[in-house]
């Protein structure tokens, strides 16, 4: 299947990097200035596609704490303050991925991010990984008015990309990424892989991968259904 007219967009976090100890190491930094124990990676990582404010949430629930929100609002300031000098100590590339995403760009196809992390933390970090040049456009929660779930946010980046909707795939790990392809009317990729609080395949993405060593083949069978543009 030509890819010379396809635009696939990435979400970030669990899909295209596995960011979960940065975000877990932030998460515990800002509750440790309540005194409070370090709350497991395991418990904190379904909460990643929510965003931060949701992983300070998730933790202090753990804990048995309620706070109000002025006060977690406190504690996400402190969470920023420390997540973005170390936002790639130890986040990396899933297996596969920047191998795939090249080989894509090789035959002519358009990479994209959209992702709930903000734009600037976004690019910092693809630019720390050194992969920030595969992409066309990058758009993150602030970019545009309106976010994920909202379909906008996913058409948007195509448009950003200077893609074709007809010709887009979204690849994603949680229910926030399929039901955003879903409600933009683009076929999406579930990774098995991410930080999904549910098999992710009950959210009935259009097609499911457990590695980045079987998105080509899903990609050239979704892109194959697509009508002629």
């Amino acid at each position: 299947m030509p890819m010379h007219n396809a635009t696939l967009v990435f979400d970030l976090d669990g899909t295209l990097v596995d960011t979960a100890p940065d975000l877990v190491a932030a998460t515990n930094h800002a509750l440790a200035d309540l005194a409070l124990p370090p709350v497991p990676a395991e418990t904190l990582r379904h909460a990643i596609g929510f965003g931060a404010r949701r992983m300070i949430v998730v933790g202090l629930k753990e804990t048995g704490v309620t706070l109000d929100e002025p006060e977690i609002d406190r504690l996400l300031a402190r969470f920023l303050a420390y997540y973005e000098p170390n936002l790639a100590r130890e986040s990396r590339p899933f297996e596969g991925a920047i191998a795939a995403l090249e080989q894509f760009r090789s035959e002519g196809a358009r990479l994209a991010v959209c992702t709930n992390k903000r734009l600037a933390l976004a690019e910092q970090l693809l630019a720390e990984l050194g992969v920030r040049d595969l992409f066309a456009a990058v758009a993150g929660r602030d970019t545009f008015p309106v976010h994920k779930p909202h379909p906008g946010h996913l058409t948007g980046t195509i448009a950003l990309a200077g893609g074709d909707k007809a010709a887009a795939v979204m690849v994603g790990d949680t229910g926030i990424d399929i039901e955003t392809a879903r409600t933009a009317g683009i076929p999406s990729i579930a990774c098995t892989f991410g930080y999904s609080d549910v098999p992710v395949a009950t959210y009935e993405p259009d097609t499911v991968i457990d590695s980045y060593a079987d998105l080509d083949a899903a990609v050239r069978k979704l892109l194959a259904r697509a009508p002629a543009s």
